[in-house]
């Protein structure tokens, strides 16, 4: 497939940085991490996730990507509280990241994003192989996790995310 589906920052971006991929069409309803393994054959410990975290009760407020395994758990309340240097922060919520990301969830990914730090968690640099959002619910990229050190403002952290308990797909 060609770039042609990804959301055009992303494409712009793996272009500029040459980050190598490959990209994947999918079926928006199915964008979301444990469907979208189930259905076109990925496991969760392949899938990265790109989450938007936002301080609270800052004035202006701090941002942070973060990109984790999907068998791990963001901490928030302790790794990304601590790297943002805030005392709350949380998930942003789905207005938030399209706003600042301009993606949709189930699609944001840390190709395209610029201007905010991103944080990969070791274990996701581990993977062989890791498949992530193209930007929207349309598609999918999958790399060499090590690609994504390739892009600016990407730091490496240790214990960004902890395992979390085991999550039973969706039965067909």
């Amino acid at each position: 497939m060609t770039d042609t589906i990804l959301m055009p920052e992303v494409a712009d971006a793996l272009a500029a940085h040459g980050v190598e991929h490959d990209v994947l069409g999918c079926s928006p309803d199915l964008a979301d991490t444990a469907q979208f393994c189930q259905h076109y054959g990925f496991t969760l410990e392949e899938a990265a996730n790109t989450i938007l975290v936002a301080s609270k009760k800052v004035d202006p407020p701090r941002y942070a990507v973060c990109v984790v395994l999907g068998t791990t758990r963001l901490d928030v309340n302790r790794s990304v509280r601590g790297l943002l240097n805030v005392k709350r922060a949380s998930f942003a919520d789905a207005e938030t990241t399209t706003a600042l990301t301009g993606m949709l969830v189930g699609g944001v990914t840390a190709p395209g994003i610029e201007g905010l730090p991103i944080y990969v968690d070791r274990a996701v640099l581990d993977a062989e192989r890791v498949v992530m959002g193209g930007g929207n619910r349309s598609s999918k990229i999958v790399l060499a996790p090590a690609e994504l050190l390739k892009l600016p403002g990407v730091e490496v952290v240790d214990g960004l995310a902890t395992p979390s308990e085991p999550v039973e797909l969706l039965q067909e």
